[in-house]
């Protein structure tokens, strides 16, 4: 068997390190739209938003989520759950001009149990797929390798939700 090989990941640092408060991630309240660049923010639309997964599973992953703190999806109401599939439709518009994947997984996780790493504030994820984005990195190691810097594919992604209004 090969001798391990190192991998580096300093960026990983300022998440072990930082601030682990109780507040949710997910909650806008304090951020205002000048920082939607910062944190991944895509599109506010009025009862959804869309951002880009800050640990994705493949390049131009999103999330699609609520404003309201809600963890069950039978708490959405009409409106919020409308925004939410037509945010879904649009965000795979945008990932299919940029990026021209093959296909996409597309889904929710409800509850710890059921792999919701944030359980607390229901999120929609859309992850685009190409034939041979999984290869042995991840199924050996537990590593993924991203070919692409989240700032470089925040700004392709974005020019497509500029125009767009839900």
């Amino acid at each position: 068997m090969p001798e391990p090989q190192q991998l580096w990941a300093p960026w990983r640092m300022q998440f072990i390190l930082g601030n682990k408060d109780d507040a949710c991630v997910f909650c806008l309240e304090n951020i205002p739209p000048e920082m939607d660049e910062e944190k991944l923010i895509l599109y506010r639309g009025k009862t959804n938003f869309v951002i880009m997964n800050l640990y994705p599973y493949n390049c131009s992953h999103l999330l699609v989520v609520p404003y309201r703190h809600i963890s069950n999806i039978e708490d959405l109401t009409e409106e919020e759950l409308l925004e939410m599939s037509l945010l879904t439709r649009k965000s795979i518009a945008v990932i299919k001009e940029k990026n021209n994947p093959e296909g996409f997984n597309i889904g929710m996780n409800l509850g710890k149990c059921a792999g919701a790493g944030i359980a607390d504030h229901i999120h929609q994820h859309i992850v685009p797929r190409w034939t041979g984005d999984t290869n042995f990195l991840p199924l050996l190691s537990g590593t993924r390798c991203m070919p692409q810097y989240l700032s470089e594919t925040y700004k392709i992604l974005k020019s497509g939700f500029k125009e767009y209004i839900s």
